[in-house]
């Protein structure tokens, strides 16, 4: 039953960290770009293809 408690202590503590790391990206701005990304796929990249091989 002891391993019980270990095991609940041990889960709240590693719940924190993951709380603690989740509010600092979001403090942090890691979240704040929210249409690029989904309009990004649409754009072809030619310019690199240009890049890689001229002429």
């Amino acid at each position: 039953m002891n391993i019980f408690y270990l095991l609940i202590g041990v889960s709240l503590f590693a719940a924190l960290i993951f709380l603690g790391a989740f509010i600092w990206a979001v403090r942090d701005g890691q979240f704040d770009d929210n249409d690029t990304p989904a309009r990004r796929i649409l754009f072809d990249d030619e310019s690199i293809d240009e890049e890689e091989n001229p002429g």
